[in-house]
């Protein structure tokens, strides 16, 4: 795929498709930029008119990571139909997917150890995602009176760490191995149970 790419004349996608690849195999530490041009089909300073280095290489592939999470968060939210608690459940199971999926990306911007704060476009990309989330709990929220609101950035927060920590916990490996529930499951009722305790879910 990479090499179809750099033949097309788009070199730049066809080493961030490289190293898609590398991470998957190998983890986003274990890999250097010759091996991703080498797996590009180019030498191994063809790299440097894109990029300044490997890092910078990653950054690119979490990136764009983050541009099409932010745009399955979207499609999922879909403007909080039918309802706001479909819809942000929706979400996580989003979360879940794009993690099983999109492995390589998923990778490069949870574990590659980058400083999302330090590339704007990255930090943009990230923020856009976030804040997806923070509407939904916004929309959520619409229903309880202003004074019983808790901040929706808080309540992202902690459905983006409750949905990050089912994958790493239970989203790998074979099913059933750690619990014998799904982690769709798993990932739904943690989430349930966190919305009853603010009140958001009536009995």
């Amino acid at each position: 795929m990479a090499r179809s790419s750099y033949h097309h004349g788009n070199l730049r996608q066809a080493l961030v498709e490289a190293t898609v690849q590398l991470i998957e195999e190998r983890g986003p530490q274990a890999f250097t930029l010759a091996e991703a041009a080498r797996l590009a089909g180019v030498s191994a300073a063809a790299p440097y008119r894109h990029f300044a280095g490997r890092e910078d290489l990653l950054e690119e592939v979490a990136r764009q990571g983050f541009e099409e999470f932010a745009d399955r968060l979207e499609a999922a939210f879909d403007e909080g139909r039918p309802r706001p608690l479909t819809a942000f459940l929706r979400m996580g199971q989003e979360y879940l997917t794009f993690a099983a999926e999109r492995r390589g990306f998923y990778m490069a911007m949870f574990e590659a150890g980058l400083s999302i704060a330090g590339n704007a476009g990255l930090s943009q990309a990230s923020e856009r995602a976030r804040g997806i989330l923070v509407r939904g709990a916004e929309a959520l929220f619409a229903q309880l009176p202003a004074g019983r609101r808790p901040p929706p950035g808080m309540v992202a927060d902690h459905i983006w760490a409750l949905s990050h920590g089912v994958v790493e916990l239970f989203g790998r490996g074979k099913p059933g191995s750690r619990s014998p529930i799904s982690p769709a499951d798993m990932l739904e009722s943690g989430a349930l149970i966190y919305l009853r305790g603010l009140g958001v879910i009536r009995d």
